[in-house]
């Protein structure tokens, strides 16, 4: 495929088309390391990184859902689209789009947005009629330019998101458990428990949709589940989890940026016992758990619209502002 919708740009040797397999992988991983650094989001990938995460697609065919430019033969940019479900039943189709900065503000990214979302158009068609569909597009605080692009396009903001960092993992605060609830190490006949209480738990978030089996077995290989770090709460009456935070350690990044950073996430607490201080003394002990195993730092994402008011949560924990992401979107 060339240039062959009409709102494409026209550029000398600028040529679109579709992916070619696993000998793309390495040009992936440099417009998407190279957009990174212009937009100042921490990404390092590599091509390795690149075709372990397309073994893991949900709902996307990088065959049909990924759009290249290149120039010359040399690629500059790329968006993968895929579809998913939302909050109430809305059914979302999102795109992510990268752009080498060289070659922005030429029309480009306009032109990947567009076809993908005619791409996603045809996927949509075959999906029941009577769900609300939306395009979704996920900004991160530096890409002005995307923003306006969106804006230009249609978009609207529908929810922000904080990524929070608390630089120093001295000075913790320790909180004590609610009466009635105990911790535990997390051992392998408690993860089906735990992943019943996420389950419960993020019902109440925006964006929610609901865990399958496949999920389940995805969580339990995935790089990230590391349950020695876990912090689980259990009611001694019930037998049954009270609430979590799932802490994990993404060591290949913190080689990558020369820190020592513990993530605080997983963050979540059934209803019965909300409302009682569970979350700070959780995540209390994850901080305390992260310094223990060598971090000097930690981080974690925050709903700016929860209905909890996690932001004021987590400040209290010593977490600050870093950076934040919005979320685009605009009706089929």
């Amino acid at each position: 495929m060339t240039n062959s919708f009409d709102y494409a740009p026209q550029i000398p040797g600028l040529k679109f088309r579709t992916f070619n397999g696993e000998a793309d992988y390495p040009q992936i991983a440099r417009v998407l390391t190279a957009s990174g650094m212009a937009d100042k989001v921490e990404r390092q990938v590599s091509a390795k990184d690149i075709a372990k995460a397309f073994q893991h697609l949900s709902n996307c065919n990088p065959q049909r859902d990924l759009l290249i430019g290149e120039v010359d033969g040399a690629m500059v940019g790329y968006t993968r689209g895929w579809w998913e479900e939302g909050e109430n039943g809305v059914r979302v189709y999102a795109q992510n789009g990268f752009l080498v900065p060289e070659w922005r503000r030429k029309g480009i990214g306009t032109a990947l947005l567009r076809e993908m979302e005619n791409r996603l158009r045809k996927v949509a068609s075959a999906h029941p009629a009577e769900l609300e569909k939306v395009f979704q597009v996920n900004v991160s605080q530096h890409q002005t330019g995307t923003k306006v692009m969106l804006e230009h396009a249609g978009y609207e903001p529908v929810r922000h998101f904080y990524s929070m960092v608390r630089p120093s993992l001295e000075n913790i605060i320790e909180y004590p458990l609610p009466e009635g609830l105990e911790v535990r190490m997390a051992e392998p006949d408690h993860y089906r428990a735990i992943w019943k209480a996420i389950a419960e738990t993020s019902r109440d978030e925006w964006g929610h949709h609901e865990l399958t089996e496949q999920d389940y077995q995805d969580w339990l290989l995935g790089e990230l589940f590391q349950p020695e770090l876990w912090q689980v709460a259990w009611d001694v009456v019930t037998g049954e989890v009270a609430g979590t935070v799932l802490t994990y350690i993404h060591h290949q990044e913190n080689q990558q940026f020369k820190r020592l950073r513990g993530y605080t996430e997983g963050i979540g607490v059934i209803r019965p016992w909300r409302r009682r201080g569970l979350a700070r003394a959780l995540i209390s002990l994850s901080l305390k758990a992260q310094r223990e195993a060598g971090m000097t730092e930690s981080a974690l994402v925050a709903d700016t619209d929860s209905t909890s008011n996690v932001v004021t949560l987590y400040e209290s924990c010593g977490f600050q502002v870093a950076k934040k992401d919005t979320l685009f979107r605009k009706k089929l």
